[in-house]
């Protein structure tokens, strides 16, 4: 067996080679992108394993590859920096220390979905930048409404109106009048309409992948069962399955909370224990979805409201504090769902002193 090592770019590539006793056998540069250094990977004797970091394009790499070696590996990148902290870095050492990794079967590995796991995801993140442009859009216009005196200022949302639609701004009739809403200068109104274009170009870009993710979530019978919970819609449980992909690769619940970056930063020694803010790896799509849906659960759900009045403990510096827990509450409640294949079921809260926050049994999806 040999190991091989890869520092991969997109201009060039770096190369380290190690054989079943763990010396170094080759060591080279590739010029040209991962095409070619998949052909250099291709002319190299057999049998291959092979070790790169993940990267954009990473999952990619590892198909073309997979053809070629007996076992393919691609490593943390910010668990490999733990590993291995040296003065002296460069590509050819990093694709040495690679190899050296793998030879010791001591690589921290990084969960590389299939493919249509990999576009359902980039669909999902695609969404939310687009969603994201389109409030700097209804920002943009509200600022523009609001500079140009009291009577643009009356279509604003949470403004007294004066003559303009008192709710209801981004509908179609509030489109309509504030297309036809008279402004001061023409540099005004122009700024109103290209804002107005934009607007129009987003909603219909939303809708378009709404229709196609609501087509890829009916392959996926796991949406349909995170949306029993109270507060969580179909956004919500397709970006937590789309990440969670399979729930088996975690053995327990704790570990989709520090995988989504939920669990406190932590800094213990001997009877010391210092718990500090949370550590937010993991994708933040994620955590900001959980988030919202745990605003809507505390409302909506009796359990899930008790569980954060406990953890908040009836304090105002204890909100977020209380709400954040929630949503690490709600993703662990989520994968136990997902692994049990259960709906979401209402437990009854447990009688409480007069005066004590009320605190929920153990949910049964867990």
């Amino acid at each position: 067996m040999y190991y091989v090592g890869l520092d991969v770019h997109q201009k060039k590539s770096s190369v380290c080679m190690l054989d079943d006793h763990g010396r170094k056998v080759k060591e080279f540069t590739v010029l040209g992108g991962p095409d070619r250094l998949v052909e250099e990977l291709a002319r190299l004797p057999r049998p291959l394993a092979v070790c790169f970091e993940a990267s954009t394009g990473c999952g990619w790499l590892m198909d073309r590859i997979a053809p070629l070696a007996q076992r393919v590996e691609v490593a943390h990148p910010g668990q490999v920096r733990l590993i291995y902290r040296a003065k002296r870095k460069n590509d050819r050492i990093d694709a040495a220390k690679l190899a050296t990794l793998l030879f010791l079967d001591q690589v921290p590995k990084a969960y590389i979905p299939d493919a249509s796991v990999r576009a359902w995801r980039s669909l999902v993140e695609f969404r939310r930048r687009t969603v994201e442009k389109r409030t700097r859009t209804k920002n943009g216009l509200r600022a523009l409404l609001r500079g140009c005196g009291p009577g643009g200022a009356g279509l604003c949302p949470g403004t007294p109106p004066s003559g303009g639609p008192r709710k209801g701004l981004w509908a179609k009739k509030g489109l309509a009048v504030l297309r036809g809403w008279p402004l001061p200068t023409m540099a005004d109104r122009l700024r109103r309409d290209l804002l107005l274009d934009e607007l129009e170009q987003y909603n219909r870009q939303i809708q378009q992948l709404e229709v196609e993710l609501d087509r890829m979530a009916t392959e996926h019978a796991g949406v349909a069962l995170l949306q029993t919970i109270p507060g969580v819609g179909p956004r919500t449980a397709e970006v937590v399955l789309a990440y969670i992909d399979n729930p088996r690769r975690f053995a327990r619940n704790k570990q989709v909370g520090a995988y989504f970056g939920l669990v406190p930063c932590q800094d213990a020694s001997a009877d010391v224990n210092r718990l500090g803010h949370i550590t937010r790896q993991g994708p933040a799509t994620v955590r900001k979805y959980l988030v919202e849906a745990a605003w809507q659960g505390i409302r909506r759900s009796p359990s899930l409201g008790a569980y954060s009045r406990r953890i908040g403990q009836g304090k105002k510096e204890r909100r977020k504090i209380a709400l954040v827990a929630t949503a690490h509450h709600l993703v662990r409640v989520m994968h136990g769902m997902l692994r049990s294949g259960e709906v979401w079921r209402e437990t009854e809260l447990e009688p409480v002193s007069p005066g004590a926050p009320a605190q929920p049994q153990e949910l049964a999806a867990r």
